[in-house]
């Protein structure tokens, strides 16, 4: 129990590091009265290639960043959780892969938040529990899809307001997708059924006396063979 709550702790670290992070950023942006948009991925042009890494620290406003908080915790604590042990890469690769992806088919214009690693992570847990059969990780892509199965629609311009990039959450669920196929054969898996018991039986030998002739020789001759071992020499 104690080691089940240290990592629940143990994963809840770097999310809320995160999220802390992004609130200080804007605490500051909107204190100094400044404007961070610009640190966001800007489409085919050499000016947007740093938003590839800094996007998902800087939203629009508030509303934006209240918008992405819970989300962003949950879904990265099921990660580190979950898939302790290729968390980090799982959620490295998210966040570069889905700035490279908005850099390559977004539409002109400052892309900045983290929906997009949202997305990345909810396609990731969805798709990573079926690939890999196993119960536990398979209900959380059920929780997933109960919990943010709508957000699907906001990956389509018919369905995305004007002001959002439908392009970061497409870039995103992409990346997700991407890396739950390629990481399928690491971290945790589902585990191989028992042998049966029945051919570990066959595989007992036989010890009874029975089964073992040797072991009913007349005393006479065993007496001989005592006697011809007593005269002959002992290899060493």
């Amino acid at each position: 129990m104690k080691q089940d709550l240290q990592r629940i702790f143990l994963a809840m670290m770097l999310p809320l590091f995160l999220i802390f992070i992004l609130y200080i950023i804007k605490v500051l942006e909107v204190g100094m009265d400044w404007d961070f948009s610009r640190l966001g991925v800007y489409p085919r042009e050499t000016r947007g290639v740093f938003g590839i890494f800094a996007h998902p620290l800087i939203h629009s406003n508030f509303a934006h960043l209240f918008a992405n908080t819970i989300p962003l915790f949950f879904l990265s604590w099921c990660l580190f959780y979950f898939y302790r042990g290729i968390a980090p890469y799982i959620f490295f690769i998210i966040w570069i892969g889905c700035g490279a992806f908005t850099f390559l088919i977004g539409k002109p214009g400052w892309h900045i938040g983290a929906s997009g690693i949202i997305y990345g992570l909810a396609f990731f847990l969805f798709f990573s529990g079926l690939l890999r059969k196993y119960i536990p990780l398979i209900a959380i892509s059920l929780l997933v899809t109960f919990l943010y199965g709508g957000l699907v629609w906001q990956m389509f311009p018919y369905f995305t307001p004007a002001n959002t990039s439908w392009e970061g959450h497409l870039s995103g669920a992409i990346m997700g997708t991407l890396c739950a196929m390629a990481f399928m054969k690491y971290g945790p898996q589902k585990p191989e059924p028992f042998e049966n018991e029945e051919e570990e039986d066959d595989e007992v030998t036989d010890e009874s006396p029975e089964s073992n002739p040797q072991t009913h020789q007349p005393n006479d001759q065993n007496e001989n063979e005592v006697n011809a071992s007593a005269t002959s020499p002992t290899a060493t």
